[in-house]
């Protein structure tokens, strides 16, 4: 299995359409772009900014029942790509054992940013639809974005990203 990071939502600017961003947290730190629905970015963007609606929405409901129940999720695992589409899977420790629930890749995703549980995926997966980003120099205008308050590690990810998003094509994207 391969540890992955969510590195956050993006919308692409030709469709308008949502993508989240994993990447490797080792080896080669591919990225792993995945078109979602906006329901499901919206949600994710919530969890990363620590908003809290006032009735829970599908995702927090979901988080809910798990502890209603009991169970603990371990890791979401995206499991495989058929036909472009991506198919994950929510681990979760019951008190009978280890149960495996197959969901898409954004709801697992959703939850795991709620409870802060590691995400994973296949080596085929990142093998079959991991990108590489490429780490180029950034010009002047570019270093002028970044906030004099972030890390190194943010500095080069805002990086990664400025040059994933500037060269990203859907034909990448194609299986």
């Amino acid at each position: 299995m391969v540890e992955l990071e969510l590195i956050g939502v993006r919308v692409e600017v030709v469709g308008n359409t949502p993508v989240i961003i994993l990447r490797e947290r080792d080896g080669d730190r591919r990225v792993l772009p995945i078109y979602i629905g906006k329901p499901e970015a919206a949600s994710i963007q919530w969890a990363l900014d620590g908003l809290e609606p006032p009735r829970p929405l599908t995702h927090d409901l979901i988080v809910d029942l798990l502890g209603a129940l009991g169970a603990l999720l371990e890791r979401v695992v995206i499991t495989d790509v058929v036909d472009g589409v991506f198919h994950a899977e929510l681990v979760l420790q019951t008190r009978t054992g280890v149960v495996n629930v197959s969901c898409r890749p954004s709801d697992a995703v959703a939850v795991a940013a709620r409870t802060g549980t590691h995400i994973q995926c296949t080596t085929a997966v990142i093998d079959d639809a991991g990108k590489f980003a490429d780490l180029g120099d950034t010009d002047d205008d570019e270093n002028e974005l970044i906030d004099d308050a972030q890390t190194p590690d943010e500095s080069e990810l805002l990086g990664e990203f400025r040059d994933f998003i500037e060269n990203i094509n859907p034909d990448d994207f194609k299986p």
